[in-house]
């Protein structure tokens, strides 16, 4: 809190503590139980958002549409959960890491490709392709966070096509 005083004040230039980003991250800092409290509001939401995006596909004619919505949104929202553990930055870091940037590419283009086939194409047997893909892809990007997991999976489905 003195470091967002000091610099809100001007007493604090940027050639003091390095660059402006430095000292910028410094002032955001949040403490371990504020980013604990944002990761479950911000999960709970998530997940909240897709339950009821699912309950909506039996509302008749604009439950499809609905359930896109809140299921991406959800799925947008569980994603941003897990910036608060780490950080923005880490975050997007690992995302990009070599291991998970293929599923994270995927993820990504998943839940925009689903809202353009709702909104801007308006073809839902598509926008509801694409949500399947995004559940897929979702599930692929997090399982990349669990070491060897993957590489197992691959190993039984390859036992098993053969």
């Amino acid at each position: 809190m003195d470091k967002l005083k000091s610099v809100l004040s001007g007493t604090d230039g940027p050639n003091e503590n390095g660059n402006i980003l430095q000292a910028a991250n410094e002032a955001s800092t949040l403490g371990w139980g504020t980013r604990v409290k944002g990761f479950i509001i911000c999960f709970v939401i998530g997940v909240t958002c897709s339950i009821l995006g699912v309950c909506m596909l039996f509302i008749p004619k604009v439950g499809i549409l609905l359930f896109i919505i809140f299921y991406t949104f959800g799925n947008i929202s569980s994603l941003c959960s897990t910036m608060f553990l780490m950080g923005p930055v880490k975050q997007l870091k690992r995302m990009c890491d070599k291991t998970r940037a293929l599923a994270t590419t995927i993820m990504l283009t998943c839940l925009v490709l689903t809202l353009c086939a709702a909104f801007w194409w308006v073809n839902f047997g598509l926008a509801l392709m694409f949500c399947i893909l995004q559940v897929l892809a979702f599930a692929w990007y997090g399982l990349s966070y669990i070491p060897f997991i993957r590489d197992a999976i691959l190993k039984i489905i390859t036992m098993c096509v053969k």
